[in-house]
């Protein structure tokens, strides 16, 4: 970079422009004003003791020996004293000296990582910013990929949930239990096997077993009631493409069944809620949340089957229960309680 480049003879700058000490080395090497001092006093101090030696008039009283230690002492003690006094002075100064060169260094340090940081943080932020318009760009994506999604299952349906031929008989069944209801009140009892076989609908347009079990079951006007209630919900699931058909849930035991037929709910009868799939699970619960029209005939169907329910299991086998629970009503039923949470 331009600003951080120097000449062969200049000396380095921190990132603020203020020069750098070198401190490979001392910059005091040689004497200072303490050891000059120091110098000096021990010369005079010299000049003083030979001074009196020489000068000292004879016959002082002290021996030979105690002359000579005095001197000795008199001479070294002083000059061993000053040196210590210069020794102190000096280091004080060599240690400030190398203390301002590495606060000198510390300061270009700190100065050189906040040019550096900032140098950073201005390279990376348009990165960033990249990085996060990568990541809204992706999930607007998803969000479309869904909704379209959802879109085609609702808009398009593969099949449709029961032929049409067995729709518009229980309509017009649905539709003469207004003029012939005590008809249908004086008519026999419907057999267990013929109602099973109707709440699974004909299977396709050449099931005549179904057909025959549909139209016997449309001449009983509590079978009616929830058969009509039951293609309902299974025409308005198939508009988001869900089918009985494809849904595998887990069965119940007879005796489970025959609790929620006298009046068990909630963890109690949570078996019966056995549908585990997913995305079922997931249209449905929005379908009931977001469209009223479906909302309320969910609710309608599962009064019907609750009371259906209720009057079949007095009666019925386990074997005849079992074979009730396979069917498509029985699964709408497992799917939309769950939903309601029937079995919360």
């Amino acid at each position: 970079m331009t600003g951080s480049s120097s000449s062969p003879g200049s000396s380095p700058t921190s990132a603020g422009g203020r020069p750098l000490r070198s401190y490979d080395a001392p910059a005091g090497s040689g004497l200072g004003g303490a050891e000059l001092v120091a110098i000096g006093l021990g010369a005079l101090w010299l000049l003083a003791a030979v001074a009196f030696y020489v000068f000292a008039p004879d016959g002082a009283g002290l021996s030979q020996w105690t002359d000579l230690i005095t001197g000795v002492l008199a001479v070294v003690l002083p000059l061993a004293m000053l040196w210590v006094a210069a020794s102190a002075a000096r280091s004080a100064r060599v240690m400030r000296e190398e203390s301002e060169q590495l606060q000198a260094a510390i300061d270009g340090l700190r100065q050189t990582y906040l040019a550096q940081a900032q140098q950073h943080a201005a390279v990376a932020e348009p990165s960033m910013a990249k990085r996060l318009e990568e990541i809204a760009e992706a999930t607007r994506k998803t969000e479309t990929a869904l909704a379209t999604f959802h879109t085609s299952r609702r808009a398009n349906p593969v099949r449709p949930a029961i032929p049409a031929e067995a729709a518009e008989m229980t309509a017009a069944g649905q539709g003469s239990l207004a003029l012939g209801t005590q008809a249908a009140d004086t008519a026999p009892p419907l057999p267990a096997d013929q109602f099973i076989r109707a709440l699974n609908f004909p299977e396709t347009a050449e099931d005549e077993e179904g057909f025959a079990a549909l139209r016997a079951a449309l001449k009983d006007r509590k079978a009616a009631q929830v058969i009509q209630a039951s293609q309902d919900v299974l025409t308005l699931l198939s508009q988001d493409g869900i089918y009985m058909d494809d849904l595998r849930p887990d069965m119940a035991r007879p005796e489970v069944w025959r609790q929620f037929g006298q009046g068990a709910r909630g963890r109690a009868v949570a078996a019966l809620g056995g549908v585990r799939d997913r995305t079922s699970l997931a249209l449905t619960a929005a379908r009931m949340k977001q469209d009223p029209i479906f909302r309320d005939a969910a609710h309608h169907f599962l009064r019907r089957f609750d009371q259906m329910f209720a009057d079949f299991e007095a009666e019925a086998t386990d074997g005849e229960i079992s074979a009730l629970g396979n069917t498509r009503t029985a699964r709408a039923f497992m799917l939309l309680g769950r939903v309601a949470g029937t079995f919360d």
